[in-house]
């Protein structure tokens, strides 16, 4: 959000926020139009909250269907700035799409940017933790799939009311009452494509990676004897996988992330008594994560579930350092095998832990493939390039609008 919010004001453009308070925000001239957060201003995600709450669990789920507040609060920023176009980023469990319905009311257009599945699954990943697997049951099937499966926090209640939701948002027509959806990677616009958005309303502008110069520009670019992961620590991002894959080589892996559901824990109850060269740092702020990135010898995303154009990708290439990845998803779309990184079929951690091998032995061929993946982010996924999409995107539907 930052960085398109100060990609688009470098040009000129006012970009105007719309948020929930919370005590970690930045500064804002317009929080005055914030909605109230869910707890007391500390609380993020639901796993968080007190369960035990009912107030807070009422909030919650109001922002799961429809937030009277988020409508009330969104149509008063509307009528005091007068903007032309909503560009929507995320709203999900976070501020309803009632505001959605409110834009189209008054007249403006509506923009969203696809982040992950949330429009068609329940727990927005096509992940089945029951299965521990892909899983797109619910893509053309009935939401009762999740409830079968317990997808939302391994729950029936929970992953009732969150299929009762998207069935309550899909009765509004929120889908159809969006302009435009900005979608990172033909993968993913071909989900939603099959999910039965129509192909005119589909547009793929790439997450761009912001200033290559100026934020790898002040680190020299060294090529450490050791592999990192950057991410969440969960389930469905393969980390079981990697560990697997360099338990008892000798190899060195830093794996700087944080996890939700206490999956870390499971990780290292794993690696108790085993030989490995594995240290975790935790979440780190991106200024610590950029020295790692600037001295390690490639980094690893070996998700097994569909990930949408992740920025873990992006950064890596920025500072010249190849990815070995999981041949699953958009992830095809963003490495190329043996030009910009490697390849390997997901689960397979014989085969992640060959991919290791052959680039610490390969050190040449290692750095080779980083600096291909930098020229790609700086010819392909430009600022300059997002922008123009995007501005052109905009102002076709503003044009359309008046």
């Amino acid at each position: 959000m930052f960085n398109v919010k100060a990609l688009l004001e470098k040009h000129g453009h006012e970009v105007i926020p719309f948020s929930v308070k919370h005590n970690l925000n930045t500064p804002s001239e317009y929080d005055k139009y914030f909605v109230s957060p869910i707890g007391d201003g500390r609380v993020t995600y639901f796993s968080d909250s007190d369960r035990t709450n009912l107030p807070q669990i009422v909030k919650f789920f109001s922002r799961m269907f429809y937030s009277l507040e988020v409508r009330k609060n969104f149509i008063r920023l509307v009528k005091d700035t007068s903007p032309d176009i909503v560009y929507v980023l995320h709203y999900q469990n976070k501020l309803s799409p009632s505001f959605i319905s409110a834009a189209k009311r008054l007249k403006l257009p509506v923009v969203q940017r696809i982040s992950d599945f949330g429009h068609i699954c329940a727990n927005q990943l096509f992940y089945n933790y029951k299965l521990g697997t892909v899983c797109e049951k619910c893509l053309k099937g009935s939401k009762i799939n999740a409830i079968r499966y317990k997808c939302v926090y391994n729950s029936v209640i929970y992953s009732t009311i969150k299929s009762a939701a998207l069935g309550f948002h899909k009765l509004l027509g929120i889908t159809k009452k969006i302009d435009a959806f900005v979608i990172p990677s033909d993968f993913t616009l071909s989900k939603m494509h099959l999910y039965g958005i129509p192909n005119n309303k589909l547009v793929r502008i790439p997450t761009f990676y912001k200033s290559i110069k100026s934020s790898c520009s002040e680190l020299p670019i060294r090529y450490e004897p050791y592999a990192l992961y950057v991410g969440r620590i969960e389930e469905e991002k393969g980390i079981m996988t990697m560990v697997k894959a360099f338990e008892g080589t000798g190899m060195s892996l830093k794996i700087i992330g944080f996890s939700s559901r206490d999956f870390e824990d499971e990780i290292r109850m794993y690696l108790e008594g085993k030989e490995h060269n594995i240290e975790f740092f935790g979440k780190q702020p991106f200024s610590t994560v950029k020295k790692y990135l600037s001295s390690c010898a490639f980094t690893i995303t070996p998700s097994e579930c569909y990930d949408n154009f992740p920025n873990s990708v992006l950064e890596s290439f920025a500072f010249q350092k190849a990815v070995v990845c999981s041949d699953l998803g958009s992830l095809k779309e963003m490495v190329r095998h043996e030009e910009t990184g490697l390849l390997f079929e997901p689960k397979n951690h014989f085969k992640l832990r060959e991919c290791c091998q052959m680039l610490f032995n390969n050190m040449d061929k290692c750095k080779k493939m980083g600096q291909e993946g930098r020229i790609w982010v700086r010819n392909t996924i430009s600022e300059d390039k997002h922008y123009q999409k995007l501005l052109s995107l905009f102002r076709g539907l503003v044009e359309d609008n008046n």
